[in-house]
């Protein structure tokens, strides 16, 4: 199931733990914090704020 995501709500969204931007990765369908070293997950058109669920970055 694919769901287009909305690019005007991900550019308003900050990394949780650093509070900088995150970049959008339309392939791996993630939201990237650099400075935190994360990729949250962005499940059925919804993003996954949660360190938990976050994927560490190589």
């Amino acid at each position: 199931m694919t769901t287009d995501v909305d690019r005007r709500m991900l550019e308003a969204l900050i990394c949780p733990l650093t509070h900088v931007t995150l970049r959008y990765d339309a392939e791996a369908r993630e939201l990237v914090s650099e400075s935190a070293g994360l990729a949250y997950p962005i499940r059925n058109g919804i993003p996954v704020m949660l360190e938990d669920e976050a994927r560490k970055l190589d």
